[in-house]
Order: C-alpha cells, then structure tokens, then sequence
C-alpha cells in the first residue's frame, strides 16, 4: 500500500488537518477584507470582525519557531521530554504542534527556527490501537 492510500485510509486526528487523496494539508481561511489567516474554517474574522469575507485556503507548510517548551511530564504512554511549539506559518498563521528531530534541549533550539510540516500516522493512547493521521514539525 503506498503512502498517499495508507493517508487517506487513516482519519486525520484534528477536524483541520484534510487527509487529500493526494497530500495532506492542514485547512485554513484567510480573509479577503484584512488578508488575516486562520488555522480551520472560519465565518467571521477575529481580527477585522467582517462577515461574509472569509475564503478556504491550505495553511502554508513552513514556519519559524515562535514558543516552544520542552514537556517533561504527560498522560501515561506518552513518550516524554517532547517539544511542544508554537510556530509562525509563512502566510502568517498562528500553528501549535510537537517538534520533532530535536534534542529536547532548551539551549539547543533557537526560536525563529525554520521549520516545516510533516504528516505521519501516530495510534493516540485512547483509541485502542487505532491508529490517525497528524502532523508534526521538524527542522527546515
């Protein structure tokens, strides 16, 4: 089975990650009065209030770190110290995700560090080894 029908067998994990036939992405809307993007799908803009301007778009897929920190206790089964961060997508969206291919290192990860977006299937501890699709960030 190749990648792209092992993708679209797996439900995504979020409502805005679309699990396409071809490559995943994560679903956005950018509003056509102010041009301010969004990570899901919006009605009205948060930030300039219009109704009735906000228009579908795929969220870019590189970024630059804005926050992270480094998470050294969770839920039992998840794998820790992980990264979590806060990343400034290209197109100005605002995306919260786990950095992956880092040393989990606070003097080791530069903020403004680019990054892109992978899609890989991850079996969250409650779903009984059901597996979906997410995404993830790692070094540009």
């Amino acid at each position: 089975m190749s990648e792209a029908e092992t993708q679209e067998a797996v439900p995504p994990l979020v409502p805005y990650l679309e699990p396409n036939a071809g490559k995943p992405y994560i679903a956005g809307s950018r509003c056509e009065a102010c041009g301010h993007v969004f990570v899901g799908e919006r009605q009205v803009c948060a930030k300039c209030t219009a109704r009735g301007k906000m228009k579908p778009v795929h969220i870019a897929e590189t970024g630059k770190l804005y926050a992270f920190t480094i998470v050294e206790r969770s839920f039992p089964g998840v794998q820790v110290p992980f990264v979590d961060v806060v990343v400034d997508m290209d197109d100005g969206a605002h995306l919260k995700g786990t950095l992956l291919d880092v040393e989990p290192n606070p003097e080791k990860i530069p903020f403004d560090l680019p990054v892109k977006l992978v899609y890989r299937e991850a079996v969250p501890i409650n779903t009984k080894g059901k597996p979906y699709l997410t995404y993830y960030f790692v070094p540009a």
